[in-house]
């Protein structure tokens, strides 16, 4: 078995025509440590097989701690409703592009069988260095949703599940007849969570993502909508992972959070809109 960093420069080297350089925005071939651009701008791949594209550390309070509880609930089976439905989306034998990929678990599922040439990039290095421990043989790279280190129209598909958009760049990167999905929460999503955490304050308890389905359809044609509402069983030995996995946390007190884990959940209810796009 290849070691990661082995098998990171062979994945780049047969597609470096995927990527771009961040800094002058030439073309990239392969390295021996990785990628070169025409003007000279390297680009090693790491010893955990990845590549590293941002200019300086961002810190976006996603941590190990979140990735690992993401992680549990996903290898639960709490998404599998989701997936499988993204799943009729992704054709065999394309080329994937999935933004803000955390852990790589929704990426892994999605990839079996599929046979695809895939590239997952967060911007939080704690996320992705997880995501090499995934076993679909899919690259993994740090970079900023805002300037995307990728060539023009290279993508098949873009996913884009539960993080936010950058319209302009899925446009440049995807193939013209290239497909978006995107997930986005409904209302009902983890509101037990949502209520748990914050008694109080109603504000926090709702969710509306209307704005956000407009801009989608201001940007991209809508093709498929779908939906997707049910309500998680949550294992016993996941019920404080369900905690820890979400922003949702952030902003709660110690004390809130001790009460809540004296009486965990056991249900939880996944409330989601499936979009399916193509550039208008």
């Amino acid at each position: 078995m290849l070691k990661k960093i082995d098998w990171g420069k062979q994945f780049v080297a047969k597609n470096s025509h995927l990527f771009l350089c961040l800094l002058c925005q030439s073309q990239m071939s392969a390295s021996p440590a990785g990628l070169v651009c025409q003007t000279g701008h390297r680009f090693d791949v790491s010893k955990k097989g990845t590549l590293y594209f941002l200019k300086k550390n961002i810190q976006s309070g996603y941590d190990r701690k979140l990735f690992t509880a993401r992680r549990q609930l996903i290898k639960a089976g709490m998404y599998d409703g989701l997936l499988q439905k993204i799943r009729e989306y992704i054709p065999t034998n394309t080329t994937v592009l999935d933004v803000g990929c955390g852990e790589g678990s929704f990426f892994n599922n999605l990839a079996m069988e599929k046979n695809l040439t895939g590239i997952g990039f967060d911007i939080a290095k704690d996320g992705v260095y997880l995501a090499t421990e995934q076993p679909e043989p899919l690259f993994w790279c740090v970079a900023d949703l805002t300037r995307l280190p990728f060539g023009p129209q290279v993508f098949d598909c873009v996913l884009n599940l539960f993080t936010p958009s950058n319209y302009s760049e899925f446009k440049r990167v995807l193939k013209s007849d290239g497909t978006l999905i995107k997930v986005v929460p409904r209302s009902g999503y983890l509101k037990e969570l949502r209520q748990a955490f914050y008694p109080d304050d109603k504000k926090k308890q709702h969710y509306e993502n209307k704005e956000v389905i407009h801009h989608f359809k201001e940007q991209f044609k809508l093709l498929e909508h779908h939906e997707i509402t049910y309500s998680f069983d949550v294992p016993v030995e996941n019920q404080i992972a369900l905690l820890e996995m979400s922003p949702l946390e952030w902003g709660v007190s110690v004390t809130q959070k001790e009460q809540v884990a004296q009486k965990p959940l056991n249900k939880i209810t996944i409330d989601l809109d499936l979009l399916i796009g193509k550039e208008n």
